[in-house]
């Protein structure tokens, strides 16, 4: 639990999760099996308040994160799908990983942002460039909504490896549970793959099923 929490507190998390989705022909359930085993979150797109007008693009790649509580995740799940990936936020923090901020359009604070980050004066080099990736300007654009601080995200610019240990829980439909811990239990027997037996959560749960999984005693990871 991260310092200055109560264990009360079901509106906080300790987790934050990356969901993945359907991607050019590639199912999410597929693309949750090939991070897993690479051991590698990719950050295929840029973000943030930056991702157009940095000298390099590129550097505003990022791995996306949610700390929506965990017994709360039906909301993101309906929106990406039933799997992800769940880490600890202490460990996200050692990679580099941080919450997102959120600039409304238009208000003093997004306005010296921008002002910061004018590529006329901003070269690559300027430090601006290595928090725009952690800014997001809500508002209204052309007549359509931009507004997602209910994801409460959090980023990782750049590539994230991560070992099986690394890894809180797994977000899997509950009729699979058993079926994907018999696959990894089999995949360290055999030597054929890196095997998560950490807990694992649907997210659908409500807060006493979510508990009772994190709670039970998991076999070491590999």
């Amino acid at each position: 639990m991260l310092k200055g929490y109560q264990k009360d507190w079901e509106d906080m998390s300790d987790y934050a999760v990356h969901f993945t989705k359907d991607i050019e022909g590639a199912t999410a359930y597929a693309n949750v099996m090939s991070i897993l085993w690479d051991g590698l979150l990719k950050a295929i797109n840029p973000f943030g308040m930056g991702r157009k007008k940095a000298p390099e693009i590129a550097s505003q790649n990022v791995c996306c994160f949610s700390e929506v509580p965990l017994h709360l995740l039906k909301r993101i799940a309906e929106k990406r799908s039933p799997y992800g990936i769940g880490f600890k936020k202490q460990f996200l923090v050692s990679t580099g990983a941080n919450p997102i901020l959120y600039a409304y359009k238009s208000s003093a604070l997004e306005s010296a942002l921008s002002s910061l980050s004018d590529p006329t004066n901003a070269t690559m080099g300027h430090p601006i460039w290595a928090v725009t990736p952690f800014v997001d300007v809500p508002g209204d654009y052309n007549g359509k909504p931009f507004h997602f601080e209910w994801e409460r995200e959090w980023r990782h610019v750049g590539d994230m490896k991560f070992a099986p240990k690394d890894v809180a829980c797994l977000i899997i439909p509950e009729q699979f549970h058993a079926k994907a811990r018999r696959f990894f239990k089999d995949a360290i027997k055999q030597h054929t793959g890196p095997g998560y037996l950490c807990p694992y959560v649907d997210a659908t749960w409500n807060v006493d099923k979510v508990h009772k999984a994190l709670r039970k005693n998991s076999a070491p990871k590999v």
